[in-house]
């Protein structure tokens, strides 16, 4: 009876692995841009890599990859790539400086818009945010899909910031005419109190600036400087993720100047950003987006519940089948 007995403990547990959905999670890209995104991956160290590391996303185009639950890292999207006559691949912005479409390992040269993954973290739970802390390059929106928990929403900063940024942070195209991303202050001060390092290594000692206040304004579910913490960490169990980048066309500079919903310019002097008719804040804590609205009342019934639901049922026939033989 002991190999039988091992046997049903193994299947049992594997049992428990599918109906606790603990299996995968599934990341889901959305390219909403009207350009060509290169979706670049890198895990924390210690952890198993996701294949690939990087990839292109056509307007238009989704794709779906899968980790492993103890999965930890970020994505983010590059832009205006190409690749030399010697075959090296490069971005304007988002680079990780691998010379190639995969990154292989390394993260995005700043500034960059971060989703940041830390998978069955305490209590179970995944740990996620949007992060501005190295400076932005294109709007992003993280979507939970069947998830549960009191902290379980969307999160991003779905405002185009690049045409709006101060002169002293912004990157610009090769040829000067549009801001394509926006540095952070630390970024492009190097200063203590922007980068929270030295004295300033603290909460109690790092304080925003009027700089991460630009930031937090137009995107307030987003990190604008590194303790941020309080308003833009967000936690679910059990959850696949959309990330769309660029999700809905009001964040395009042209039509968002035409209804007014950008934030105005700041005024660097005062460091005071301006009034709006139509503030960012607002149309952020709408968290409806075109093709991504996410309904927390009916987390209980997506499809990755379903999904988890039905392996488990299909390896309990299996384990039921395969120990009534065993017995006969």
């Amino acid at each position: 009876m002991a190999p039988l007995a091992s046997l049903l403990v193994s299947l049992l547990t594997i049992l428990g692995l599918f109906t606790s959905g603990v299996l995968s999670t599934t990341f889901t890209m959305v390219n909403k841009c009207e350009y060509t995104v290169w979706p670049g991956i890198l895990t924390n160290a210690g952890v198993p890599p996701l294949p690939p590391t990087g990839f292109a996303l056509q307007k238009g185009e989704t794709k779906t990859i899968s980790a492993p639950t103890s999965w930890g890292g970020r994505f983010w999207g590059r832009t205006l790539c190409s690749q030399d006559s010697s075959g090296k691949f490069s971005c304007v912005t988002g680079d990780c400086g691998s010379g190639k479409v995969e990154c292989a390992g390394n993260g995005a040269a700043p500034p960059a818009t971060l989703a940041e993954f830390t998978l069955d973290g305490y209590g179970g739970l995944d740990f996620f945010d949007v992060s501005l802390v190295d400076g932005y390059n294109l709007p992003m929106l993280v979507v939970p899909q069947g998830g549960s928990g009191t902290n379980c929403s969307n999160t991003g900063c779905v405002v185009d910031l690049n045409g709006l940024c101060p002169s002293e942070l912004k990157v610009t195209s090769a040829d000067g005419r549009e801001g394509v991303a926006c540095k952070s202050a630390c970024e492009a001060f190097q200063q203590p109190q922007y980068c929270c390092s030295g004295a300033y290594s603290t909460p109690d000692t790092c304080k925003p600036s009027s700089y991460s206040q630009i930031f937090k304004n137009a995107c307030p579910h987003a990190y604008s400087y590194a303790y941020d913490d309080r308003t833009s960490t967000f936690t679910c169990a059990a959850a696949d993720y959309t990330i769309t980048f660029c999700p809905s066309p009001s964040t395009s500079k042209k039509e968002s100047q035409g209804q007014n919903t950008q934030p105005q310019p700041t005024n660097t002097t005062s460091g005071t950003p301006s009034s709006t008719s139509s503030s960012p804040e607002q149309i952020n804590n709408t968290m409806e987006y075109e093709g991504a609205s996410y309904d927390q009342s009916q987390a209980s019934s997506s499809t990755s519940t379903t999904s988890h639901a039905i392996a488990g049922l299909v390896t309990v026939a299996l384990a039921i089948q395969l120990l009534s033989q065993l017995v006969i």
